[in-house]
């Protein structure tokens, strides 16, 4: 059957995701390595993804861990250059795929407040047909009821989506439901597999 909508993952799929290559610049890499042995600080960021408040989060954990407590602000402080460079190729892949009437929707973890900062930041994240953002729905990648509830929504058999992501296990799970999939490492890979899969009619300019 033909794929009759794309699904993109956001981080690090149209932006850049890299909260330890930010602090390997701000603090050097042997402190960033000694706070995130001591501090899950990616457990912290799963809470603002599921729906925490933002700021609260961040600053909790920070109150609740002194030593390194400036450092763990910087996550909220500075948050928009740890999300950052968009990825430009992946963008211009999407915004081909709208102009061409392809439906494209949005399926990330990704907090209510990070969302709405990086929407005034980015503006292509308001080029989706449908978005499913983790925060908002309370349930993130990769539980299967984030894919299902995408599924209810949408209405389109599960073997005509074709979605990107760069995380293996989110991959894992959209697969188990029936979904074409492509872990995505760089843009051409991705475009060369829409391509393939009869998506795109060749390679976007």
């Amino acid at each position: 059957m033909s794929i009759r909508a794309v699904i993109f993952d956001i981080g690090n799929v149209l932006i850049e995701w890299q909260p330890e290559r930010f602090y390997d610049a701000q603090i050097g890499e042997d402190r960033r390595r000694a706070m995130f042995a001591d501090i899950d600080l990616h457990a912290m960021n799963h809470q603002v993804d599921l729906g925490a408040p933002f700021r609260d989060t961040v600053y909790a954990c920070a109150d609740a861990h002194p030593a390194w407590a400036d450092e763990i602000r910087l996550w909220h402080d500075r948050w928009i250059d740890m999300a950052s460079p968009r990825i430009d190729h992946s963008v211009a892949i999407l915004r081909a795929l709208r102009a061409q009437g392809t439906p494209v929707f949005a399926l990330s973890n990704f907090g209510v407040g990070t969302f709405e900062f990086a929407e005034t930041v980015y503006d292509f994240l308001g080029d989706f047909d449908r978005r499913f953002i983790s925060g908002y729905m309370q349930v993130a990648k990769p539980e299967p009821e984030i894919y299902a509830r995408l599924e209810a929504d949408c209405g389109l058999p599960p073997d005509t989506l074709l979605f990107a992501d760069d995380r293996a296990d989110n991959i894992a799970a959209a697969q188990a439901r029936g979904w074409q999939t492509h872990l995505f490492e760089t843009p051409k890979g991705w475009e060369r597999a829409l391509i393939d899969h009869g998506v795109l009619p060749g390679p976007v300019a």
